[in-house]
């Protein structure tokens, strides 16, 4: 568990490092940069509060984390309060601090499902006590989150919730129902989304669209593929200057790509893999049932938007909207990620003490 831990921290902290470093590396404005810091220390201080606290102590809080989150969700859409930006209301503002509630709403939901699974978990394979309530708990924030709209969050948040039941015993074929249930509601409001399908369309047929929506997509490219092997050097690259115009946020793997080369690619996506490794390896040898649930949707949430940003800037995927975790800009986005980073260390650090006993084994004394 010691070495787990110590990967955890070892590559969350080189991700941190080259997100500050391409930040600055990205932007012209000292505001991002600032702004970003400001993140990183919030996000240190809670990571650092949770690794020193028993994560069990977050049972006490799941209900009104889960509660608080829907309201924050509801305030999005409040006169005044929400923020209409770039075709969605997503943040929230209250003086002078804007930020996203769906970023927090993702951490309330796995510590509420994990919280109802472990105290469930000998009916999980139950259609009503294994899929309805817990449908319920993810379908009240991920429709809310869907609404904004923001696709992208809310399937990401769905698949969280898929693992987390399917680690908590529910069967493949009740989740096959729920899952084609979604598919079906995705598709049909995208029938009316033009500009959604567009970007479906853009990336199925990026050369139609090299103008419109495929441009950011094959810019981002161009910059991957102009870097090389070594890079052109930070601050020498060229598609940070207007070719790329979310460079800094969902689209700041392409400015590595190009200004650290694919040995800066290649950097950041093992540091991913490590971390999704020791993740699962801490949620396998979790000492209870309600740490084991906790770390595998810790692990499969960081892991799963790394993937999809990824793939979305090489063209694997169509655009999501997603930052990639530690290195996109996004206060709210960092430091939701470091919290979460603390509470599976402190399900690391916590299981070790018991360990070598069996996930869910009672202990005696």
């Amino acid at each position: 568990m010691k070495r787990a831990t110590t990967i955890i921290i070892f590559s969350v902290g080189m991700l941190l490092a080259v997100g500050m470093v391409i930040l600055y590396s990205a932007t012209s404005e000292a505001g991002y940069l600032k702004r970003q810091f400001v993140g990183l220390c919030l996000g240190l201080v809670f990571a650092g509060f949770w690794f020193s606290v028993d994560y069990r102590h977050l049972k006490k809080f799941s209900a009104i984390g889960f509660l608080l989150s829907l309201v924050l969700l509801a305030l999005i859409y409040v006169p005044n309060v929400g923020v209409y930006k770039n075709g969605a209301t997503r943040w929230i503002k209250f003086g002078g601090v804007q930020f996203q509630p769906s970023e927090m709403a993702k951490i309330a939901l796995i510590v509420a499902l994990a919280h109802y699974a472990e105290f469930a978990y000998r009916n999980m394979g139950e259609m009503k006590r294994g899929l309805f309530y817990p449908g319920l708990l993810c379908g009240a924030i991920v429709s809310l989150v869907f609404l904004e709209p923001d696709r992208g969050t809310s399937i990401l948040m769905a698949g969280v919730c898929g693992v987390i039941l399917i680690v908590a015993g529910v069967p493949w074929r009740n989740l096959a129902l729920v899952g084609a249930l979604g598919i079906a509601v995705v598709g049909f409001s995208l029938s009316g989304d033009t500009m959604r399908l567009t970007r479906i369309d853009a990336w199925i047929n990026p050369d139609a669209h090299l103008e419109g929506k495929a441009y950011q997509a094959n810019q981002a490219k161009m910059a991957i593929g102009s870097g090389g092997i070594l890079g052109t050097g930070l601050g020498e690259g060229r598609q940070k200057h207007g070719f790329i115009p979310e460079h800094h946020t969902d689209f700041i793997f392409s400015i590595i790509g190009e200004e650290m080369g694919m040995v800066g690619t290649m950097g950041v996506v093992l540091g991913f893999l490590a971390f999704v490794l020791s993740g699962t390896y801490v949620a396998l040898n979790a000492r209870d049932r309600f740490g084991l649930y906790l770390a595998a949707g810790i692990t499969f949430l960081i892991g799963m938007q790394a993937f999809i940003n990824i793939g979305v800037v090489t063209s694997a995927l169509p655009n999501k909207g997603l930052p990639l975790p530690f290195i996109g800009f996004g206060g709210t986005s960092l430091l939701a990620m470091l919290i979460c980073v603390g509470i599976l260390l402190s399900v690391a650090r916590f299981s070790a003490v018991t360990l070598p006993s069996p996930v869910g084994t009672k202990k005696g004394g």
